[in-house]
């Protein structure tokens, strides 16, 4: 066990990517500060700089070495500089060709040896097998969200082999939690005061399929919601495929697993899906859609949609323009194909240009926005239960929230113009919705309604 560090042990994070990267970050936060670290949000005073990298895409791996170059401009001269993740397993050396005075790497399953990396006399590295990292026991972890919030990472790696995509190459094959694991942080994060739980992993609905268990997510589910009191159960990412009845069930019995659906569809054309390798198709996807729209109608579907695919024709993209026109999608964040060397789809035909790339980007963003006007729409004159977070950048005359089919960085938002009847943030608080801007509602806050035990859907009122 590391000595607590009494001189120059102010240490910097920053951490890159998707929410399991953060959660990687907070178990090395946890663990610098129970070893006697300082935390400082200032680099230009830190004598240690931690950067938790992405390397998903070049987009990505761009990002982290634009962090860098920043990073050793500003640290102050002595300082020593960690950087850790995913980047760090593929493009190790591309790391130390553009900055040999990095300190230290630690590869993306090597997060508890963040200790050793800055205890450190020397320049060093840790990159082992272990492509990724999930905690196990009592590791110490601690949270960098607002405390009304936090993510529950229950599995790492993908046993799935989507064509454009390098995930399991870098994180892995799937690795999932225990169930008593996962049940032991999810009450260990209630304890704390965290209201909104996230779960999170490459696919929800793989949970516990490499140890060939059936239904795992739902056993999940049903478990946690077997705590008493009142919290928020969300879900980040499930499948077209992964949706199961019994899941939709769970969601309809239970208001406190939200009526929220981050479901990643990628395309429509069955065609299109095939070259993918996804494990559906447009049927399917429908079929899906209208089971949820029937059975929750107030269900908020959230989406991922990728343009330029190599062979997509432009009918197969008009087709994907008339299904999002057909099917409206509260959220959608759509990505032109990028091109990755170790994926399959970089060896098939027909690459689109980047510049039709971009056409059809513009083109089913600008379709999407009507769509997300119109839907907006329906809330207006309706109360709902909004999480208040703060004062709005903006201005200090405006609050900002969010209400469930909203979820933390990644959508919309609730723009609070009346809060007088705000008490505090991190809570509920009831806001009539008078107005909508694009992706954000507007509303006044109102007087508390009281509890009452009702379904789920009692989360919007008329």
């Amino acid at each position: 066990m590391s000595k607590p560090i009494v001189r120059g042990n102010k240490i910097h994070f920053t951490s890159l990517g998707c929410a399991r990267n953060l959660v990687d970050t907070e178990v090395m936060l946890g663990m610098v500060l129970k070893a006697g670290y300082e935390l400082t949000g200032d680099e230009t005073e830190a004598d240690f700089l931690v950067i938790n990298t992405c390397g998903f895409l070049e987009s990505a791996r761009q990002e982290a070495l634009d962090t860098l170059d920043v990073l050793f401009k500003e640290k102050k001269k002595n300082a020593k500089i960690v950087v850790t993740g995913c980047m760090v397993q593929k493009h190790s050396s591309v790391l130390k060709g553009a900055f040999p005075e990095i300190h230290y790497m630690l590869g993306p399953g090597d997060v508890e040896k963040i200790l050793e990396a800055l205890d450190s006399g020397s320049e060093g590295e840790s990159i082992t097998s272990a492509r990724s990292y999930l905690q196990w026991g009592e590791v110490p972890r601690r949270l960098s969200t607002p405390s009304h919030f936090a993510y529950l990472k229950i599995a790492e790696g993908c046993a799935k082999r989507c064509s454009f995509c390098i995930i399991p190459t870098i994180k892995g094959p799937l690795k999932s939690k225990s169930e008593e694991q996962v049940i032991k942080e999810f009450r260990s994060l209630l304890s704390q005061g965290v209201f909104e739980i996230i779960l999170i992993a490459q696919d929800l609905g793989d949970f516990g399929k490499e140890r060939k268990e059936k239904g795992a997510l739902e056993r999940l589910l049903r478990e946690m919601l077997k705590e008493k009191g009142d919290f928020w159960i969300r879900l980040l990412y499930l499948y077209p495929d992964e949706i199961s009845d019994e899941l939709i069930q769970i969601m309809k019995g239970d208001g406190r697993l939200l009526p929220y659906l981050d479901m990643p569809i990628q395309h429509i054309n069955s065609d299109i899906l095939k070259a993918m390798r996804r494990k559906t198709n447009r049927e399917h996807i429908i079929t899906t859609y209208e089971k949820l729209r029937s059975q929750i109608p107030h269900s908020v579907i959230r989406t991922s949609l990728m343009v330029g695919f190599p062979g997509e024709t432009d009918s197969q993209f008009e087709e994907l323009v008339q299904f999002v026109k057909d099917y409206p999608l509260d959220n959608i964040g759509v990505f032109q194909f990028s091109l990755e060397k170790e994926a399959h789809a970089a060896k098939l035909p027909d690459h689109i240009s980047d510049e039709v790339k971009r056409k059809r980007y513009e083109k089913l963003m600008k379709t999407q926005m009507g769509v997300v006007r119109k839907i907006n729409q329906k809330y207006i004159g309706k109360s709902l239960e909004v999480m208040v977070e703060g004062y709005h950048p903006d201005s200090e005359f405006l609050m900002r929230g969010r209400f469930y089919g909203q979820c933390p960085e990644i959508d919309g938002q609730v723009i609070i113009n009346d809060s007088r009847h705000v008490k505090e943030f991190g809570r509920l608080h009831q806001v009539t919705i008078t107005d909508v801007i694009d992706y954000d509602l507007i509303g006044a806050s109102t007087p508390a309604k009281p509890k009452k035990k009702t379904s789920p859907l009692a989360m919007v009122h008329e």
